[in-house]
């Protein structure tokens, strides 16, 4: 059933790099930097990385810095240390040897199910089925089932799979030659809103393309989504040519990444934390703001220029200073759009 579409992704993608120089390694970097970013962004990253960083060890003892110009551009920072934590841990437990069972990647810190998945079917070429949003749209649309998008598909969708007998029937294929033709399938002639069914390799084997209902699938469940309204005052301090940057905690947003001092003015989602409250009758003058949003907030930057001496007065906040001009790579979104108003 596959095997025209195997044929079809080996013919047209087998020179992605990480598919022509394979190793356990390269599979490891490539699945993590795959997720979440585009393939042409990654194209444009992969091989610098692994020259700089050509192996576990070399990667294990990177600075944060070294790794964080290295990672730029593919966004989801928190990706790139995970890989770190993850090197340091192959190295401790497995001696540097990336081990070929899921539940043992799964132990690895760093490692979460989808990776572990891949790592075994693409990696080892042993079975596994890892499921990202383009194989649960393609295998729902292929073998035409009704399940509905959201936090639940991956688990209904294995027990579908498995109800139907149809994991078994995968077991003929190559792991990896089948997981990465369907996600090639995902990314091109499947997509979440388009699809070009027409040129489709597997367009005579896929139910929901026979009953001409394929962008159906899976169903899309609509619900109010909530939408809170947030503004922040973010500190701009300067010491020379240097900026005050707080690090942002674990469990936040853009955790790891450096930000000005950001406080919440006020905000109609009473439990968010991201931010300390002002809680301060401080005086802020007329000053300059810019709009962003992030998942459900929209939000109002204001930003206030403080010597260091005004800062200490008014706030306990500690950080570090930086050169913007070096450092910028590491600085969350808000912080390089705030920086053109110094």
């Amino acid at each position: 059933m596959f095997n025209e579409l195997i044929n079809w992704s080996l013919k047209n993608y087998s020179d992605l790099p990480w598919r022509k120089n394979r190793s356990l390694y390269g599979t490891l970097i490539s699945e993590i930097m795959l997720q979440q970013t585009t393939v042409p962004t990654v194209l444009n990253k992969f091989e610098k990385f692994l020259e700089k960083f050509p192996d576990l060890q070399t990667l294990s003892i990177a600075s944060d810095e070294e790794l964080m110009i290295a990672w730029k551009g593919l966004g989801y920072y928190g990706r790139a240390r995970n890989l770190k934590i993850a090197a340091n841990d192959i190295l401790k437990k497995y001696k540097g040897k990336i081990p070929d069972e899921v539940d043992l990647l799964k132990q690895i810190k760093g490692i979460g199910e989808y990776t572990a998945n891949a790592i075994v079917a693409i990696g080892h070429d042993k079975p596994a089925l890892s499921l990202d949003s383009n194989l649960e749209r393609v295998l729902c649309r292929i073998y035409f089932l009704p399940l509905n998008k959201g936090p639940k598909l991956k688990k209904e969708l294995n027990e579908e799979l498995t109800r139907l007998k149809i994991v078994n029937k995968l077991d003929k294929y190559s792991p990896r030659q089948l997981m990465e033709a369907l996600m090639d399938l995902g990314r091109t002639y499947c997509q979440s809103n388009k699809t070009d069914c027409k040129n489709c390799p597997m367009k005579n084997a896929c139910k929901a393309y026979e009953l001409g209902s394929p962008l159906k699938y899976p169903k899309v469940l609509t619900k109010e989504k909530l939408s809170f309204q947030l503004e922040l005052l973010r500190i701009i301090v300067k010491k020379g040519k240097k900026l005050l940057l707080i690090q942002r905690r674990s469990g936040t947003w853009l955790e790891g990444q450096w930000e000005i001092p950001t406080f919440i003015i006020k905000t109609d989602d009473l439990k968010l934390n991201q931010y300390p409250h002002l809680g301060k009758n401080l005086n802020i003058p007329n000053v300059f703001s810019f709009k962003t949003n992030i998942t459900n907030y929209k939000i109002n930057n204001f930003i206030l220029n403080m010597t260091e001496k005004n800062f200490k007065t008014h706030f306990k906040l500690k950080g570090e200073y930086f050169d913007p001009k070096v450092e910028e790579q590491n600085f969350t979104s808000a912080t390089l759009k705030a920086l053109k108003f110094l």
